[in-house]
């Protein structure tokens, strides 16, 4: 594999946020966004708006409540983390049509994009 391939099957695996952003707009979006995280709701505090919390250690236990039809969108605090990548392992090792969230929350909250407080 060369590094173009390698870089291009990288860069496959994400999603920006602009294209969830504009997604969540419309009545009829094809994705579900997921946030991964393995923290309590006091940790978190806040979350991308409308996001489903399904901690990535508890996801493979989930996944007969997800719909195949839906595309899932997983994020953890920042790109550096794994969660999100575990997170994307499971689901496309599932069969999941699954992306992770290029910048995850870290950036998505840079952009001033709307959130929500975690209850």
């Amino acid at each position: 594999m060369t590094k173009l391939e390698l870089l291009e099957t990288y860069l496959s695996l994400y999603i920006n946020h602009f294209d969830v952003l504009k997604a969540m707009e419309s009545n009829e979006s094809p994705y579900v966004i997921l946030d991964v995280r393995n923290a309590p709701a006091a940790v978190k505090k806040d979350q991308i708006k409308g996001a489903l919390a399904i901690p990535a250690k508890d996801l493979a236990n989930e996944l007969e409540q997800l719909d195949k039809e839906k595309i899932y969108v997983v994020y953890d605090w920042n790109s550096g983390t794994t969660l999100g990548k575990q997170a994307l392992f499971i689901l496309l090792s599932a069969g999941f049509e699954a992306y992770e969230l290029s910048g995850a929350l870290e950036g998505w909250k840079g952009m001033n994009l709307p959130i929500e407080e975690v209850h």
